[in-house]
């Protein structure tokens, strides 16, 4: 089967638009500013000129699913960054600062380039995986690294075959994450079962949003815990309803490979 034609920057820049009024639309009903919702753009799809074309806009939160996928589209992008900083802008503004987040789930085995690349780790997901990020975060030099920012994954849904942690046991999560010296962590993240309804992720939102609401009453990280990352493409209006401020958006803007 032949891929779908992604759409050019004209079609890109409409999709753009699209989607930042329909984020304001949901922030208006549920009484929040649009200013107070991250859209992390999620590159799957992306062309590399896609991304630039969307950096040019002045978009500047990137999300990837898969490692290798990250580190390639890091390492294009800062090349990218680093000529526009060289040669300067047509208007004098200054390059972007770029930030990377790791939406999907994380190997234990594949996490040590993941560090020093992303901004948000958003799918922690088991005590041996923040135990590693930890044991990575202390080989860095921490006059050159910063603790990696983390969000607990909790599978809300209640699906088997989903990642994430039984929301029974993410409080206990948050505080053994909270004595980790090398982690900060800033919020949860789930993911709804996909549907064509978006009405149908509204109760594993709402769920996600109890439990967030829960460990920043008891005090687990502090100020920075902020974070709550939920919907997509499909179901990014009730996430926002319910409570998400960032939310992941890829088919919505980029179009879907079909290949």
């Amino acid at each position: 089967m032949s891929a779908t034609r992604l759409p050019g920057p004209t079609a890109l820049r409409d999709a753009y638009r699209a989607v930042n009024d329909r984020v304001a639309a949901a922030a208006d009903r549920s009484g929040r500013s649009a200013e107070g919702v991250v859209v992390v753009a999620v590159t799957k799809t992306a062309s590399p000129d896609q991304i630039r074309s969307l950096i040019e806009m002045g978009h500047t939160d990137l999300g990837e699913s898969r490692v290798q996928q990250l580190v390639q589209r890091a390492a294009q992008l800062d090349e990218f960054l680093a000529r526009k900083r060289t040669l300067g802008g047509e208007d004098g503004e200054p390059a972007p600062t770029v930030r990377w987040h790791m939406i999907g789930h994380l190997q234990r085995n594949k996490a040590k380039p993941v560090v020093p690349i992303v901004k948000l780790i958003h799918s922690v997901d088991s005590l041996r995986l923040a135990e590693e990020l930890q044991s990575l975060g202390a080989r860095y030099d921490p006059h050159v690294t910063r603790p990696s920012e983390v969000l607990l994954q909790v599978n809300t849904a209640g699906e088997e075959q989903k990642f994430g942690l039984a929301p029974a046991a993410v409080a206990h999560m948050a505080e053994q994450v909270e004595s980790m010296i090398h982690l900060k962590l800033r919020g949860l993240m789930c993911m709804a079962p996909y549907s064509d309804n978006p009405e149908d992720s509204r109760g594993c939102f709402a769920r996600a949003a109890e439990l967030f609401e829960e460990i920043k009453t008891a005090g687990a990280g502090g100020d920075g815990f902020n974070i709550l990352s939920m919907g997509m493409t499909n179901d990014f209006e009730v996430a926002i309803e319910e409570g998400a401020n960032v939310v992941r958006i890829g088919r919505g803007l980029f179009g879907e490979d079909e290949g």
